[in-house]
């Protein structure tokens, strides 16, 4: 038997090697549908999930709900940022308070200062001899001012209580200091009140002013007391001029002058009403002060009517 040979007539040229590595053309598909709305139409109902992706990827609501999240902590973010800027911002300020005085003095004032600070039940001695050194000045005042107002902001109450007391303390050793010899005694006449007896603490304050101011009566100005007429001999009193004296007609006008100012402060000053916290302090505040107004008219009373 003999094999015909059939000629291919109708097959097309092989391809070349070169068009084997051709560059192939990728799809876009501009759909406005998310991508797990695609996957989600695209998979059969019993089409297994892709490998390590949770079921709620696929649904629109997590999704949405994934967004309003992130949007929320980015905006907690900024606001810890915005809230910490703030915060240099303002101790950047508290350090720069200091920048105008001389830095040993500025050291000195903060080892004083530290040294009130760690004396504890021993404070008072330690601000009294200060203040005997001459130490205790607007510098002072200034550190432990910058230490109440960092505490403050980081809202630090046992040290705020601290060093309110201690600010208090040395503004007024500071005050005592500067002081004319009548505020001086006006303010220890009203440091001897105990709170309770009026008229205990009246008769102190009486002795305390004979001792204080000289006599003025014309025969005690002639003969002193303990002068001895008849040998001429005797303790004399010391002259009026002296630095140290204080009369009782200069206490007198201070203190009236000093009440005059405060009465016309209280008149100008508006009644607070309301309870909150804030207004009770403040109506706390204006009934020591009245019942401080009170004893200074009684001291004033007193020197007016002195006898000896």
């Amino acid at each position: 038997m003999e094999a015909n040979v059939f000629p291919l007539t109708c097959a097309g040229p092989l391809p070349s090697p070169s068009s084997l590595h051709a560059p192939v053309r990728t799809l876009r598909f501009n759909s406005p549908r998310p991508v797990g709305s695609v996957l989600r139409r695209s998979m059969g109902k019993e089409e297994p999930l892709l490998e390590g992706m949770p079921k709620e990827y696929y649904d629109d609501e997590w999704q949405a709900q994934q967004r309003e999240k992130c949007k929320e902590l980015e905006r907690l973010r900024q606001l810890e940022d915005e809230e910490e800027e703030r915060k240099i911002a303002e101790y950047r300020e508290i350090g720069l308070r200091l920048k105008g005085y001389p830095q040993e003095d500025v050291i000195k004032a903060r080892k004083l200062v530290s040294s009130f600070i760690r004396a504890a039940e021993e404070v008072e001695e330690k601000i009294e001899e200060a203040a005997e050194k001459g130490e205790l000045n607007e510098l002072v005042l200034m550190v432990i001012w910058n230490r109440l107002d960092l505490a403050r902001r980081d809202d630090e109450k046992d040290a705020i209580r601290s060093l309110d007391l201690l600010y208090r303390r040395v503004e007024m050793e500071i005050l005592k200091m500067e002081a004319t010899p009548s505020m001086r005694l006006l303010n220890d006449l009203l440091n001897m009140h105990d709170g309770f007896d009026d008229e205990g603490w009246l008769k102190e304050c009486k002795k305390c002013m004979i001792n204080t101011f000289p006599r003025e009566d014309p025969f005690s100005i002639l003969v002193p007391a303990g002068f001895d007429v008849d040998k001429h001999q005797g303790p004399l009193r010391p002259p009026l001029e002296a630095d140290d004296v204080l009369l009782r007609v200069d206490f007198v006008r201070e203190v009236d002058s000093l009440l005059q100012e405060v009465r016309q402060e209280e008149s100008e000053a508006h009644n607070v009403e309301g309870f909150d916290p804030e207004s009770v302090a403040i109506k706390l505040k204006q009934q020591e002060k009245q019942q401080t107004i009170r004893q200074v008219e009684a001291l004033l009373d007193l020197a007016i009517n002195l006898k000896w």
